[in-house]
């Protein structure tokens, strides 16, 4: 229930914080806690548990600084209310890795120099690598030229597909070269 502040023309919530309790994985880790209902998934896991890999940039879902792979597909956590994902499994860019070997899409973005400042880095692996499993499950984009057919990744698709992501520094022509490399 709202109710008016009259004085100051504001409104306030007389009811109270509601939160929910949730169960969730990041990166392989299982954490339960109690979240206000209005969190994000990314303020979940950077200021409760931690987990600094996913980036806030304009925390409006328009630069993709904060993709993650939700339980299996790309996701913009600055726009997902964890409280709608108890029991979800969330990797982040710092979740790909085997041990102490890269995944292959982070090899190829050190290789191809894909990165430059590195803080939209996070956002576009985990955008890679959703990617390109629904380019291998199928699933056409806006610039597909047959979508009966399988086809490689021509640059203009993997720059489509990729589109989500913005790079102030402008190092797309590498990153395009790092997903195809992974592509072939």
């Amino acid at each position: 229930m709202q109710t008016e502040d009259a004085a100051h023309g504001r409104f306030g919530d007389d009811v109270g914080t509601h939160t929910v309790a949730v169960t969730i994985e990041v990166d392989g880790e299982t954490h339960t806690v109690d979240a206000d209902t209005r969190t994000t998934l990314l303020d979940l896991c950077r200021e409760t548990i931690g987990n600094t890999a996913a980036k806030k940039g304009c925390d409006h879902g328009q630069c993709g600084a904060c993709t993650v792979l939700l339980n299996g597909r790309r996701s913009l956590s600055c726009l997902t209310l964890v409280a709608q994902h108890d029991g979800s499994s969330v990797v982040t860019a710092a979740g790909l890795n085997d041990g102490d070997d890269l995944h292959p899409v982070q090899q190829a973005f050190v290789d191809h120099d894909g990165f430059q400042c590195g803080y939209c880095t996070p956002g576009q692996i985990c955008s890679a690598v959703g990617m390109l499993d629904e380019h291998r499950a199928g699933w056409p984009s806006h610039v597909t030229d047959d979508v009966t057919q399988a086809a490689g990744l021509s640059d203009p698709e993997i720059r489509e597909r990729m589109s989500g992501n913005l790079c102030r520094c402008g190092a797309y022509p590498h990153i395009v070269a790092a997903i195809r490399e992974v592509a072939s």
